[in-house]
């Protein structure tokens, strides 16, 4: 089910640790929705922290020019890739109410909204960190993960995204992200 553009923006909050990959998912569904003639606003929030530090990046998208230059208080879409930042961070914190919570957990969309209080909207719960070690045999689960939160949102399609990380990784490497997105897209569970 695709979001409601009549709205305006639509707005995403990404968690996860230094050397992950939010910031380049991030980037990758900001070009991916600018080739759909969308238009974007994509920035990363981190200070001096090392690989490894929790770090956040925000995005929007518009189909309208965006005339907001601020950090995103109250996101439509939170994404949470790394597992461990959830007993760190509450990820449905300023979510909206009817917002959508997509996380790399193997817990399951029932559990997360336990846990978390979350009450309206959707939960996407998918296990990318076993997707992406299968797969490419390293822990980046970052593409799998984008590529849930592509399929809860309906914001792009993801053909688009695929084919912007296969521009971005040519060969073997964009090969394998393709794998373990359209994977992750299958095993995504909504609830």
């Amino acid at each position: 089910m695709a979001l409601d553009f009549a709205k305006g923006i639509t707005e995403f909050r990404w968690h996860g640790r230094g050397g992950q990959g939010v910031v380049t998912s991030n980037q990758m569904l900001g070009k991916a929705a600018l080739a759909e003639g969308n238009y974007i606003q994509a920035f990363p929030e981190f200070g001096p922290e090392r690989t490894g530090a929790p770090v956040r990046a925000f995005l929007r998208i518009s189909k309208k020019p965006i005339q907001v230059y601020a950090q995103v208080y109250s996101p439509d879409i939170v994404v949470c890739i790394d597992p461990t930042l959830l007993d760190v961070v509450n990820p449905s914190e300023g979510l909206k109410e009817d917002g959508t919570l997509v996380l790399n957990t193997t817990m399951t969309p029932d559990e997360v909204r336990a846990k978390y209080g979350f009450k309206g909207g959707k939960v996407v719960t998918v296990n990318a960190t076993s997707i992406a070690m299968e797969i490419l045999g390293r822990p980046f689960y970052n593409m799998p993960t984008m590529a849930a939160a592509v399929k809860a949102s309906g914001v792009v399609k993801i053909e688009t995204v695929i084919e912007e990380v296969q521009e971005r990784y040519p060969g073997k490497v964009g090969d394998l992200n393709k794998a373990a997105m359209e994977r992750a897209v299958e095993e995504a569970k909504i609830g």
